[in-house]
């Protein structure tokens, strides 16, 4: 009977998450529209933000009980997770366009963020003021504010990057776009920590080690929200929305959520190691790389499978060193 209920949650979960992402996207499009701010930046912000509160639940709580390497694991995962699986499952289901302003503004900060967060936290350790990788207070302050810097300049260009999300005419009254983003954004993150607490409970009656659920079911877990939010902006032709999530998410995680995990307590990164960071700012670089490697600057389906399979080789090492 007990597994007869988790499999039942488990679907009801998988619903809500694949709806809230339907009435997310609608939601969402819609305010682009009245405020004239092109898809991507509201997939940046409203929808890319949105989307991470499983991650900064998560690492916040983790922080506030002084576990603090909660958080480093919980985002350096998901941001492999939110380009290697996401981003590559879309271009699998229609090649993701990657615009000029994406080439020269985005992309480079994500990167940029994420080298400034490896200098960070092996800083220290370099320069012998301590014999463990951490992310202090004060680099969480710096992080925050370059948080604040990025949402102001995202506006800003996104009001003049040529990209209007206004060439259709905004439906309905503002009240239902709010409520369509505020419930769709509830449907999912109540939708997706119910499928990843019935998928876990269901793991554990298949007899599947904690190691293994945390590494695989906990760890996409956290990312389903931005998964089927992409996805579902794929099929509806939002391409620019789902590539403002995915990479929206990406910064989020590292100037927000680890900046606010660090202010509360200072965030260890020891059991972080090379193939964690070199996976890390490999997958943002597969993307620019994606640019380069053909003549439209996208990501094609080839480049989905290839971002696949290296994910594939990530969760294989990860699974043997979790056993070994």
């Amino acid at each position: 009977m007990e597994l007869l209920i988790q499999i039942v949650l488990l679907a009801v979960g998988l619903v809500l998450v694949v709806k809230g992402a339907d009435f997310l996207v609608e939601g969402a499009t819609d305010v682009a529209r009245r405020f004239n701010v092109s898809e991507f930046v509201i997939g940046l912000t409203i929808v890319g933000f949105g989307t991470s509160c499983p991650e900064l639940v998560v690492s916040v709580t983790g922080a506030v009980k002084g576990l603090s390497d909660v958080a480093a694991g919980n985002v350096v995962g998901s941001n492999i997770f939110n380009i290697l699986l996401i981003l590559g499952i879309t271009a699998v289901i229609t090649p993701v366009p990657i615009l000029r302003e994406n080439r020269r503004f985005d992309l480079p900060i994500l990167i940029g963020v994420t080298v400034l967060l490896i200098a960070l936290t092996a800083g220290d350790t370099i320069a012998g003021m301590s014999d463990r990788p951490v992310l202090g207070r004060w680099d969480g302050g710096l992080l925050l504010v370059i948080f604040v810097v990025y949402i102001i300049m995202c506006f800003k260009l996104g009001k003049s990057d040529g990209q209007p999300s206004g060439q259709a005419v905004a439906t309905g009254h503002m009240w239902r776009s709010a409520l369509y983003c505020v419930g769709g954004l509830a449907a999912l993150v109540f939708g997706g920590r119910l499928f990843v607490d019935s998928a876990t409970e269901l793991a554990r009656a298949a007899g599947l080690s904690e190691k293994f659920i945390a590494i695989t079911i906990l760890a996409v877990g956290t990312s389903l929200p931005e998964l089927i939010t992409s996805i579902v902006a794929a099929r509806k032709n939002k391409i620019q929305l789902a590539l403002g999530n995915i990479i929206g998410s990406c910064v989020f995680n590292i100037l927000f959520i680890l900046g606010c995990s660090a202010l509360i307590h200072p965030v260890s990164m020891e059991n972080i190691d090379i193939v964690d960071l070199v996976t890390l700012l490999g997958a943002p670089l597969l993307i620019l790389l994606s640019c380069y490697t053909g003549r439209d600057n996208k990501v094609s389906r080839t480049d989905g499978v290839m971002m696949l399979v290296v994910l594939a080789a990530y969760m294989a090492w990860l699974i043997y060193k979790a056993n070994g």
